[in-house]
């Protein structure tokens, strides 16, 4: 099986492999995904928990499951979208711990956007996947 999706940091950007993710993302052709922006909902309607390191668990619990559905992996991640409330240096900091976990290592590109708010009141991160699906 072919590589599909090449990761490079150039030394002419930051070296985003330092910190877990990559500065570009090179995709072969193949089938893609989107997946919608995953939130701290539980299947089970319990409530949203207030700390944001729980919430960030709950939503790549709940991307992992939705990478499952579609017969993907962390590694098959082209991009993902982190939007959070009130995004500061202080809260990424508490909130990248659980998302580095959840992609094992594989370092897709990733943005963060600082939102004013969610779908809900309670919810204060987001995160939505774009995936190149395996062969």
């Amino acid at each position: 099986m072919t590589q599909a999706i090449t990761r490079m940091n150039p030394s002419s950007l930051p070296d985003a492999g330092k910190l877990g993710y990559s500065q570009i993302s090179i995709v072969e052709a193949g089938r893609m995904a989107y997946v919608s922006g995953q939130v701290a909902w539980r299947p089970d309607g319990l409530p949203v928990p207030g700390d944001l390191v729980e919430q960030m668990k709950l939503v790549t619990a709940n991307a992992s499951s939705a990478l499952t559905a579609i017969g993907a992996a962390p590694e098959d991640i082209v991009i993902a979208r982190c939007f959070m409330t009130d995004l500061t240096p202080e809260r990424l900091e508490q909130a990248f711990p659980p998302l580095l976990a959840f992609f094992g290592g594989a370092q897709p590109c990733i943005t963060g956007v600082g939102v004013a708010a969610l779908a809900a009141p309670d919810l204060q991160v987001e995160l939505e996947l774009t995936v190149r699906l395996p062969n």
